[in-house]
């Protein structure tokens, strides 16, 4: 690439010291040359910042929760010309700041990137969480992940008085300035051949090839249902802050919070149908987690309303 501006990869932890190391040598293996990384930790009790200081200086203590992390590491300590934030448990592909970049410079335009996510996994259930994800990519259930970083502080970052809809609430945000595109593939298998994460991501249900240039590979661990409601619970108590900011007659939010969008309109569209007629047995593993979620949803309105 001709152009190669400074991209800061901000990281976010919390005593991840099982993942943190996937994570950081995923950033130090891609192909693009210009990057900075960045480890905002949430003052970790384990050796997360340990492994951390191993592959960069800025390893930074942030808290109380993830969007003032993010916002920490991508306003005030990045100089990147584009920020990204990831997650411990995140695994790039080698070839996809490289991507991002060209991408988002192809169009004057785009002030963001949704980038696909791969969840890892053998499970059954695990493989219902990938088969889910796919249909979300570059929808309004999605939220941006690379971003230029004049328009992210332009727009403040994330609203650290949510936690789980926040990435709704930004790409609303940035809604308003530009677009956001949805980072497309670029065939190339040179780099996935040689990549030090192969065997690890081949070993949690994945058989690389070139359509995987472009992904996230996210690695939450073998699916555990519990737990997955809980997350989805914690995340929900957020959704009054959300909703009273936008309005509930907003059209992103009339989908992201509606029951037909949620259950029928996110999988119908654009000829996404096709998928669950060609899967049957992970679409009804899908149904049988949403239908979950939203008992879980419906609970926790019926208690706020006593």
């Amino acid at each position: 690439m001709m152009n190669t501006p400074l991209v800061s990869i901000i990281v976010t932890t919390k005593n991840e010291a099982k993942n943190i190391e996937n994570c950081l040598l995923s950033i130090q293996e891609q192909s693009y040359p210009h990057i900075e990384t960045i480890v905002i930790d949430n003052f970790s009790t384990d050796d997360t910042k340990k492994i951390a200081q191993q592959y960069t200086h800025q390893v930074f203590d942030k808290g109380p929760e993830r969007s003032a992390q993010r916002n920490y590491g991508m306003i005030d300590i990045a100089k990147g010309e584009y920020v990204m934030f990831l997650d411990a448990d995140m695994i790039l592909a080698p070839q996809l700041v490289a991507l991002c970049v060209q991408f988002i410079e192809s169009d004057s335009h785009l002030v963001a990137l949704h980038i696909p996510e791969i969840i890892l996994g053998k499970n059954y259930w695990s493989q219902v969480r990938r088969f889910e994800r796919t249909f979300y990519n570059g929808t309004v259930i999605d939220g941006a992940r690379f971003f230029s970083k004049d328009i992210f502080v332009q727009v403040s970052g994330f609203d650290p008085k949510m936690s789980g809809p926040e990435d709704w609430d930004i790409d609303k945000k940035l809604k308003q300035i530009g677009k956001i595109g949805l980072l497309p593939n670029s065939p190339n298998d040179n780099y996935i051949k040689s990549w030090k994460l192969t065997h690890f991501v081949t070993q949690r249900g994945i058989e690389l090839n070139a359509g995987y240039n472009n992904v996230i590979f996210h690695n939450e661990s073998e699916f555990d249902i519990t737990f997955y409601l809980k997350k989805k619970a914690y995340y929900a108590q957020s959704f009054d802050t959300y909703i009273n900011k936008w309005g509930s007659k907003d059209p992103d939010l009339k989908k992201q919070l509606g029951l037909f969008y949620r259950y029928f309109g996110v999988f119908l569209e654009q000829s996404k149908w096709k998928k669950l007629l060609t899967h049957p047995i992970l679409t009804m593993g899908m149904y049988w987690l949403r239908f979950l979620v939203g008992i879980k949803y419906i609970m926790r309105n019926k208690l706020q309303n006593k």
